[in-house]
């Protein structure tokens, strides 16, 4: 049976990856295909501190760059509670926990269809649920 992780893009599964890497929590990919959006979809987790934040998004930002990935906006700075990266194909959203709740971007954008992903369970893996 094919997981959901190997039907996405390999960028997102790099950031998924350097998410896990830094211990990002609630890690869920909104996919806005067929909506019609002004990208492919969402990657947002959560992270326990501003400083955790921050260490998330430059891990992410490092390892697409890796790839061969353009970050094309970065929103946000040091020690800010929400910072975005803007891939084209995709958006990176990076919440504190407070800010999650408060933005609630899974609800605003509840017509995308939303994938799960557990925290890391093996070096490298990135686990799908639902």
């Amino acid at each position: 049976m094919t997981e959901k992780k190997d039907l996405l893009q390999p960028e997102l599964r790099v950031a998924i990856a350097a998410a896990q890497e830094k211990q990002a929590a609630q890690i869920t990919l909104l996919d806005f295909q067929g909506l019609g959006a002004f990208t492919d979809g969402f990657l947002v987790c959560t992270g326990f501190s501003a400083p955790q934040v921050d260490a998330i998004c430059d891990e992410i930002e490092k390892q697409l760059e890796r790839i061969g990935v353009e970050l094309m906006h970065r929103e946000g700075k040091a020690g800010a509670e929400w910072m975005l990266l803007d891939f084209g194909s995709f958006i990176v959203h990076v919440f504190t926990e407070r800010a999650r709740h408060y933005y609630d971007l899974e609800r605003l954008w509840r017509a995308a269809r939303r994938i799960d992903f557990t925290e890391r369970r093996a070096p490298g893996a990135a686990e799908a649920e639902g």
